[in-house]
């Protein structure tokens, strides 16, 4: 492990005040019911892996012309006798391709969330996270790290970004979605001035967030997107995964950056040089013996079927080179188990989070000590200032 640390911590007030709302979920000790600037937010778990107190609710909304899901903090009890949701990954294949997979071939994606529940509107406003997906994503690509973070008390956002999606790199690359070519910094911007005043589809969240406490994450090309936006007011955050590092800008306090050791499409090395060329205050968590889609949900989705790769190519679904080589890198047997990563990522990204944009007193030491909470890690690194 290698550290480097400065003394000075960011200031931010906390309360202890008693909440009104269940307290935390299983997996450790509460740290303690925390307040941000008027933000009552419920007692979490010391575990920044550990699921947090909320159920987790999901709607699938269009926002900044994006047809985007959104995860968030759901009234206590709302989700007893629901059935948690699926989606079908289906839909995001060129349209001549969706018919191909049957029924009883196809991958369904687990979500630990249920559809439209009411929002917990007893606490908050919620801080926003936005996430980005890669090449050949789409939205629910990174699905795990989006319901723990909505079930710790973020209200997280991520759509599907024309010209980059799965479709449109199957469809013949970036010139899908009738020849837009990918725009995802300027999508990610729209997306964030969006949720200062959610309207239409996202009514349900207007007073409830809170636009001055943002975060920034994305992976791979979504990581490198987000790299220069800590411009945009509001956004205290920027979490690339698998890609370079973050400018400096007017309301940016912290970055996270994450790699994968054995990753072939975003060299471990050149996500290294991006955190060096980071500003601080800055932190770099690497994953031991993992791949480019550790921080994402698609080594695990259809893996009882030999993969989505298997599963596309065998109902006849053409595969380029670009998505062959993305669909294997980290899934295979020998590198890191999905969940482990997972574990890995769910700690750091909570723990950062809830330091900047939920006042956690706590969370920087926790976040310090990863390489001994979890195992799997290969490397921390913190330059503080």
């Amino acid at each position: 492990m290698v550290l480097s640390v400065s003394t000075a911590l960011l200031a931010c007030s906390s309360s202890s005040s008693t909440s009104g709302a269940a307290g935390a979920s299983d997996g450790g000790t509460a740290a303690g019911p925390l307040a941000c600037e008027g933000a009552t937010l419920v007692a979490l778990p010391e575990d920044p892996s550990a699921h947090g107190p909320w159920a987790v609710g999901a709607r699938t909304v269009t926002l900044a012309g994006l047809t985007t899901e959104i995860w968030y903090p759901a009234a206590a009890g709302s989700d007893r006798g629901k059935t948690t949701a699926t989606y079908d990954l289906r839909e995001h294949l060129p349209t001549a391709d969706k018919g191909k997979i049957p029924d009883s071939d196809n991958p369904l994606q687990a979500c630990d969330c249920v559809r439209d529940l009411p929002l917990d509107e007893t606490h908050g406003p919620y801080p926003i996270v936005v996430f980005v997906h890669g090449t050949a994503g789409f939205r629910t690509q990174s699905l795990t790290f989006m319901t723990h973070w909505a079930s710790r008390g973020f209200v997280v956002v991520a759509a599907d970004h024309p010209g980059i999606t799965l479709g449109d790199i199957l469809g013949g690359g970036n010139g899908g979605g009738g020849g837009k070519s990918a725009d995802q910094a300027g999508d990610a911007r729209r997306l964030v001035t969006a949720m200062a005043a959610p309207s239409g589809d996202a009514a349900f969240l207007a007073s409830h967030v809170d636009p001055k406490r943002v975060a920034l994450a994305g992976h791979s090309a979504g990581g490198n997107a987000i790299g220069s936006l800590g411009d945009i007011p509001g956004v205290r955050v920027i979490i690339p995964m698998a890609a370079k590092g973050a400018n400096a800008g007017s309301s940016l306090k912290s970055t996270l950056v994450l790699g994968a050791q054995a990753d072939n499409i975003a060299l471990y090395s050149r996500v290294q040089d991006g955190y060096a060329a980071s500003s601080p205050r800055k932190r770099f968590v690497g994953l031991a013996n993992a791949g480019h889609l550790a921080f994402s949900d698609l080594c695990a989705v259809g893996k009882d079927k030999g993969g989505l790769l298997a599963i596309a190519t065998a109902h006849g679904v053409q595969v380029n080179p670009l998505i062959a080589t993305l669909s294997r890198d980290g899934c295979n047997a020998n590198q890191l188990p999905p969940e482990q990563g997972w574990a890995i990522v769910d700690y750091a990204t909570s723990a950062v989070l809830e330091e900047e944009l939920a006042c956690s007193t706590t969370a920087a030491a926790r976040v310090a000590k990863i390489a001994t909470a979890i195992p799997n890690v290969a490397e921390y690194r913190e330059e503080l200032k």
